[in-house]
């Protein structure tokens, strides 16, 4: 698959994980129910999986390997915190406190994520400044 193909499906995926995870984040301190529901648990993980398989195709494409390119070691070390602040965020039984924080925490994160990949520098806007 061509790498410019790849790179707009994986932009794609990319704003539709982060607006779904968003309105998932922000209905779920609301306490709106249709956050449990089968759907709003499902379809993020398929928008995930082409999120996934679409970045591994780039970097196969492009002959990149994350343990010798320093910025895309940081998209993966950020992509883990992202992970983490987002189970916290969806967290039904957390406090509402740390979840809207978790939830302020992923979305600065997502930014972050985004800023290392459009820089090329493993500190992202950090390194701007």
């Amino acid at each position: 698959m061509e790498y410019a193909l790849l790179k707009h499906l994986h932009l794609a995926a990319v704003g539709l994980s982060v607006i779904g995870f968003l309105v998932r984040g922000i209905a779920g301190l609301l306490g709106r129910p249709w956050v449990r529901r089968r759907p709003a648990r499902t379809l993020p993980h398929a928008i995930d999986t082409v999120l996934l398989a679409s970045a591994l195709g780039m970097l196969y494409v492009a002959g990149l390997n994350p343990l010798h390119t320093p910025w895309v070691a940081a998209k993966i070390g950020g992509l883990l915190l992202y992970i983490g602040l987002g189970v916290l965020a969806l967290r039904r039984n957390a406090p509402l406190q740390w979840r809207a924080a978790a939830l302020c925490g992923a979305l600065l994160t997502v930014a972050w994520i985004g800023s290392v990949a459009v820089t090329k520098q493993p500190w992202g806007f950090f390194a701007l400044g």
